[in-house]
């Protein structure tokens, strides 16, 4: 018993400090700004001039307001905008293409304070528009193709707050500073469970078993043996979570520089099972597509991994 209180302990102690101390400040600038520009018209100028572009790959004007969301809010910003599309007409074959670019993109909420660690935001960002594409592109044109195409009457008017005074200019931030807050709270229970669980396998051993189990097969494939318990983590606990174990590794010196950027392709995104549980509730018709989403989605991570191989 006293061990179990002890694992809950610091792992809770890890998981608030993450969240309050490296998330939420983070989270609080990212989208202070986002929400500035936002209200200012600034990203219905940015949506306005690449929707035309993006449109070949089977993205709408909402499409390209969620890609600028999961790169620079959180992998849950884009669930209003999904939902929007669904409410007003998107077909299912834009949904499916938009939701396997959500699914493949980069993540701001575990990207962007993984900077701190040494993570290069830039060469992240640039693969994560190549393979959220790539994504989008397979879905459309290849996995999706057997979905409805047919739109109801799309409006992508984006409805948001105007800061045209000072008071609406505070409100804004205020607004933008209670959202952050609520994101960086909002996942503490979730990296307390899974910094236990994760804690857990370590102190009874699993995850050395299950390192040398997978050794040999992942010497044969050129992969490091390490990424074993970021990539559990990540994929049953969600990116946030391997946010912190990562963090926990990086000051160990169990990763380095080089390996955290090369891992950042399949380790850094949405898909994952919280991410898409979260994702696809945003509706009913996102729901039926995500299996194909999914498939798009996978594609484009590989591309995203391979990139991030070459060039980190």
């Amino acid at each position: 018993m006293e061990i179990l209180i002890d694992i809950v302990l610091k792992a809770g102690r890890s998981a608030v400090e993450l969240s309050l101390f490296v998330l939420l400040p983070v989270m609080v600038v990212m989208l202070s700004l986002m929400r500035l520009l936002e209200a200012k018209g600034v990203l219905d100028k940015v949506v306005h001039v690449l929707a035309p572009v993006l449109r070949p790959f089977g993205l709408t004007g909402l499409g390209v307001f969620a890609a600028l969301q999961i790169n620079f809010v959180s992998f849950a910003a884009p669930m209003a905008t999904l939902s929007m599309m669904e409410q007003r007409g998107a077909s299912d074959r834009h949904l499916a293409a938009t939701l396997a670019m959500v699914f493949a993109m980069s993540q701001a909420n575990a990207a962007l304070p993984m900077m701190s660690m040494g993570l290069n935001f830039s060469l992240v960002l640039a693969w994560s528009v190549i393979g959220g594409l790539c994504a989008a592109a397979a879905t459309w044109y290849g996995f999706g193709r057997q979905l409805s195409a047919m739109e109801g009457t799309v409006d992508e008017t984006l409805h948001h707050p105007v800061a045209e005074t000072a008071k609406g200019l505070l409100d804004v931030i205020n607004r933008a500073g209670a959202e952050a807050f609520k994101l960086a709270v909002g996942a503490i229970p979730m990296l307390v469970l899974s910094l236990v669980a994760v804690t857990a396998l370590k102190k009874f051993g699993l995850i050395d078993a299950l390192t040398v189990g997978l050794t040999p097969f992942l010497a044969a494939l050129g992969i490091d043996p390490v990424l074993i318990l970021p990539a559990l983590t990540k994929y049953l606990a969600g990116g946030t979570a391997m946010m912190g174990v990562m963090d926990d590794m990086r000051r160990a010196s169990l990763v380095s520089l080089e390996l955290l950027n090369q891992s950042a392709g399949f380790l850094i995104s949405p898909f994952d099972l919280p991410g898409v549980a979260i994702l696809i509730s945003a509706g009913p018709r996102l729901a039926r597509v995500w299996k194909v989403a999914a498939l798009g989605a996978c594609l484009g991570i590989a591309v995203r991994t391979a990139g991030h191989i070459l060039c980190a």
